[in-house]
């Protein structure tokens, strides 16, 4: 009689062959070797924002689930920042405040650039709209997800689960005040904690619009105040720039980072800071409104 197999199934990890469509900032000089400043075209469509109640891993304030729909085309950076980009920009002319050219904790001129606030980023944008004249701005959190899951609805855009062999994130279990945090997330395996960012673009798998280091590496801003949930949000896509005053003074954040475990790098999961905060751990990337013509 054969034996029967108690071996875990195979984690479910989608692999698409896409063409990308982008174009290169021109206007952005950097030396031979650095990554280019890459602006992938993400088409309209609609999706459903936020996580079902019985994803793994959920927050409440992923909640409740609703249809978005993306009127308008838009590009999107395909990797975050890098240093090279952000010292480029940061030799530009000042529109409001000065830029460390150098505040990354981890150093690398490929490697996304850290210790950014919501502010910082916001004057990146500012400079490289000036220097260029193309609308270049932080995205809404929805355009956020959307460009993230590119038509998925799976935890992941990779599928159900997700492999340190994929995206950088902590795949070891740690312990914080008695409660032990898993490295793993549903049937994927555990992996390794790298302790640091990597290199943009070193997971050679991009999601279906051809965006890379979504899930992991690097926290990143959206333009969006914080709110406890979805309540009231708007269902075009734009930035959520209502604000009680006596609301938390927090900006969104998305996408998880270098320090996190896999379920904190969900599609759906969500993060704050205040404007003016920074972390070895929270860059951005940027969008261009509309397609360029």
């Amino acid at each position: 009689m054969a034996a029967s197999s108690t071996a875990k199934p195979e984690p479910l990890i989608q692999y698409r062959e896409r063409t990308a469509q982008f174009f290169t900032e021109d206007k952005l000089e950097l030396s031979t070797g650095h990554t280019p400043l890459d602006m992938v075209y993400i088409p309209p469509g609609s999706f459903l924002m936020g996580s079902p109640e019985d994803e793994r891993g959920r927050y409440k304030d992923e909640g409740s689930q609703h249809p978005v729909t993306i009127a308008q085309p838009f590009f999107m950076a395909k990797h975050p920042i890098t240093q090279s980009q952000w010292r480029g920009v940061a030799a530009m002319p000042q529109v409001e405040r000065e830029l460390n050219p150098e505040p990354s904790q981890v150093d690398g001129d490929n490697r996304p650039v850290e210790q950014i606030s919501w502010l910082d980023a916001v004057e990146f944008c500012r400079r490289l709209e000036k220097a260029t004249g193309r609308p270049y701005r932080l995205p809404s959190e929805a355009e956020w997800e959307y460009a993230c899951r590119a038509g998925t609805t799976t935890p992941f855009h990779f599928g159900d689960s997700i492999t340190t062999d994929l995206a950088n994130y902590r795949g070891t279990d740690f312990e914080h005040e008695g409660k032990t945090y898993s490295g793993a997330y549903g049937d994927g395996p555990h992996g390794e904690y790298r302790e640091e960012t990597t290199d943009v673009g070193s997971f050679k798998v991009a999601n279906a619009f051809g965006l890379y280091d979504m899930h992991g590496n690097v926290w990143e801003w959206c333009q969006d105040w914080w709110h406890e949930s979805y309540e009231r949000a708007p269902a075009d896509g734009s930035a959520w720039l209502d604000h009680e005053d006596d609301a938390e003074e927090k900006r969104v954040l998305r996408g998880g980072s270098w320090i996190n475990i896999p379920a904190v790098c969900r599609s759906a999961f969500r993060f704050r800071y205040a404007p003016d905060d920074f972390g070895y751990d929270v860059g951005f990337r940027v969008v261009c409104g509309g397609a360029r013509t």
